[in-house]
């Protein structure tokens, strides 16, 4: 393990199973502490920006500097020990990430109650953690309750390895977000709400393999999130993004297949459209739901039984959505995401060559491949049926999110112009696919009749507008062969 370097997993539990963790791990030695940290930051936030953090923090009158970065299993870290409570604004590379006159200035607090004991799995020793507290900024708060792994000594597999064992005494869900991130979007004010995909930042000289894992670790973190979320506040948009999550990773595993082929592949990706699958149901009911009211804004008197269908779809989009929270609360979810995590981070796949091209010349190749696919999928698009749209559909999503995820390495002006076409193409699509799949999903409800005669009218105006949508779509899509790829640069 290199020096700098933290190689740690997260995970959120319940208060009530702290215990049971302890009680499940290797034996050794314990230790208890109370930490409070102090994390700090620049007043443009130029820390936060570089994807940093710095704490002080202080235990049993010693106080520690830390300064980390990075994202992943093995993140870069740089502790010193300190005299006073401000911190040292010369500790390891915080002069590189600081602008010229700045200046460092308390952002957040951390309070824990840890329990803390080192560990023997296997070959390796392990710190594992237990915290208890909250993150306090401002007048906002938030609980902490999570249990840390941290690889002291070995291999990074049996950090996976413990965390099963563990998570057979109690559930334990992986998390991506650390206290600083959490801190940091407490203070923001962007905290509790679904999440979306963030941006996905590229040096350039990246290899293949390392530019996958930025792109799985993005869509990993926010299937995690929206997941933490479904299990407290359901809502149909955590459903939505948990779901845009999955797919993301899905479509990180095809554009980037050639580097990943291997062992484990076949298993992820399997888990994933399993996890997308489950989502499906309600998914489709919350935009049928909304469709009912673009629709009837449409009609020139509201149906008979409009009434009535609204009444049974929301009763079924509430029994959908506790399906999808069933989900992601169980013992399959949690060891899908140890196991998704592990295969990402130190999967055998690493060790091919192509994990090690460049990924430039791999993201040329992946994006004019997923290009190709989306215009030959498309070439007859007026006497397509409604298989091959949806085909069509789930191509130009996929090289959308291809597009997102290797755009950081061209330029913004030409990727946007691109990606426009893309989306205009994947919205005309979504919404002939939104029409074929209403009809099945009626069909399903064993509406009564008064509901079934207003979900008829309903698909009727929406059936009208076909053609109109199609159209649309071809004209979408040959604006995208026209349209330059930003990759030829």
């Amino acid at each position: 393990m290199p020096l700098d370097q933290e190689v740690e997993l997260k995970f959120a539990c319940g208060p009530d199973d702290l215990a049971a963790v302890l009680a499940a791990a290797p034996p050794g030695d314990d230790a208890a502490a109370e930490l409070i940290s102090v994390y700090f930051d620049t007043p443009d936030l130029a820390l936060q920006k570089a994807g940093a953090s710095l704490r002080v923090r202080e235990s049993k009158g010693l106080r520690v500097q830390t300064l980390k970065r990075g994202e992943g299993l093995a993140r870069e870290e740089h502790e010193a020990a300190i005299e006073g409570l401000a911190p040292d604004p010369g500790l390891g590379p915080l002069p590189d990430l600081m602008p010229a006159g700045s200046s460092l200035k308390p952002a957040f607090n951390v309070r824990v109650s840890r329990r803390q004991r080192l560990v023997r799995h296997g070959d390796a020793e392990i710190e594992l953690a237990l915290d208890q507290g909250e993150v306090v900024g401002g007048d906002a708060s938030a609980p902490i309750c999570e249990v840390e792994l941290e690889l002291k000594s070995g291999a990074p597999d049996a950090l996976f390895a413990l965390a099963r064992s563990l998570g057979e005494a109690a559930p334990l869900y992986l998390s991506f977000d650390s206290k600083a991130a959490r801190g940091q979007a407490l203070v923001a004010g962007v905290g509790g709400g679904p999440r979306k995909g963030s941006a996905v930042k590229l040096a350039g000289d990246e290899t293949a393999g390392e530019a996958f894992q930025v792109v799985a670790r993005k869509a990993l973190a926010q299937v995690a999130a929206n997941a933490a979320l479904l299990r407290d506040d359901p809502t149909p948009e955590a459903v939505h993004q948990l779901r845009v999550g999955a797919r993301r990773f899905r479509s990180a595993l095809t554009t980037f297949k050639p580097a990943l082929e291997g062992e484990g592949l076949a298993a992820v990706k399997a888990d994933l459209q399993w996890l997308g699958h489950a989502c499906d149901e309600a998914r489709n009911l919350d935009v049928y739901a909304d469709s009912l009211i673009s629709a009837e804004t449409q009609m020139q008197s509201p149906a008979a039984g409009l009434a009535a269908l609204r009444g049974r779809i929301d009763a079924e989009r509430g029994r959908a959505r506790a399906d999808v929270v069933r989900t992601v609360s169980s013992a399959r979810f949690r060891t899908l995401m140890i196991d998704a995590a592990e295969w990402m981070e130190i999967g055998p796949w690493r060790a091919g060559h192509l994990a090690h091209r460049p990924v430039r010349a791999f993201a040329r190749a992946a994006l004019k491949r997923r290009r190709r696919k989306v215009l030959k999928l498309g070439a007859d698009m007026a006497g397509a049926g409604d298989e091959a749209l949806h085909e069509l559909r789930i191509a130009a999503k996929q090289m959308r999110y291809a597009a997102d995820a290797l755009a950081n390495l061209y330029g913004q002006r030409r990727v946007a112009a691109f990606t426009a076409c893309v989306r205009d193409l994947q919205s005309e699509l979504g919404e002939l696919n939104d029409l074929a799949t209403a009809a099945p999903l009626v069909a399903t409800l064993s509406l009564p009749s008064d509901a079934a005669f207003a979900a008829g009218e309903l698909l009727g105006l929406r059936a009208a507008g076909k053609p109109r949508r199609v159209e649309r779509a071809a004209k979408a899509l040959a604006r995208l062969a026209d349209a330059e790829p930003f990759w030829n640069t």
